[in-house]
C-alpha cells in the first residue's frame, strides 16, 4: 500500500507503468470537470472510475484484489478507508474471481482519504473505502484500476 500526497507522485514513477499513468493522469486532470462515468487511460490496463455516493456508517468487510491494483483519491467530501494487511484479513465472505474481489471479515485502521491524500492497494492489501468520519454524507471519488 502507498499513502501519500499526490504533490509526491512522480517519487512513483519506477513502481509500475500502470501506476504511475495512473498517478499522472490523477495530477494532471482537471478532475472536478469530470462527469461521473469511466475513462480510459491505457485501455483495460489502466482506466479511472469517477463516482458519487453517499459515505456508510461503517464497513465491516475489507475487500481485495489480485489482478489489478486500486489508487483511490477523493474528490468531494470526507471518507475514511479501512486498511490492513492481507495477513489481517478474516474469513472470505464472499468471491467472486471474474470481478477480481474478494470481501473479508476482519479489522482494519481507518486512514482518512482527502485533502490532496491518494491510497494504492495492490493485490492482497485489505481496504474497507467509503466510510463516514461522521454522519454519512456525500462524497466523490476517482479510483483508477491499474492491471498488474
Amino acid at each position: 500500500m502507498i499513502y501519500d500526497t499526490l504533490e509526491h507522485w512522480t517519487q512513483y514513477e519506477s513502481v509500475h507503468p500502470g501506476v504511475a499513468a495512473g498517478l499522472r493522469f490523477l495530477a494532471t486532470t482537471d478532475l472536478a470537470a469530470l462527469a461521473d462515468g469511466r475513462y480510459e487511460i491505457d485501455g483495460d490496463q489502466v482506466f479511472a472510475n469517477v463516482m458519487g455516493y453517499t459515505t456508510k456508517e461503517d464497513n465491516p468487510t475489507p475487500e481485495r484484489h489480485e489482478k489489478f491494483a486500486d489508487i483511490f483519491y477523493l474528490l468531494e467530501g470526507e471518507e475514511l478507508v479501512g486498511v490492513c494487511p492481507v495477513e489481517e484479513l478474516g474469513e472470505v465472505t464472499m468471491a467472486n474471481p471474474e470481478g477480481d474481489i474478494w470481501l473479508h471479515q476482519g479489522s482494519t485502521v481507518r486512514l482518512p482519504l482527502g485533502g490532496g491524500r491518494f491510497m494504492v492497494f495492490f493485490p492482497g492489501d485489505g481496504h474497507a473505502p467509503s466510510i463516514a468520519p461522521g454522519a454519512p454524507a456525500h462524497a466523490r471519488k476517482c479510483v483508477v484500476k491499474v492491471r498488474l
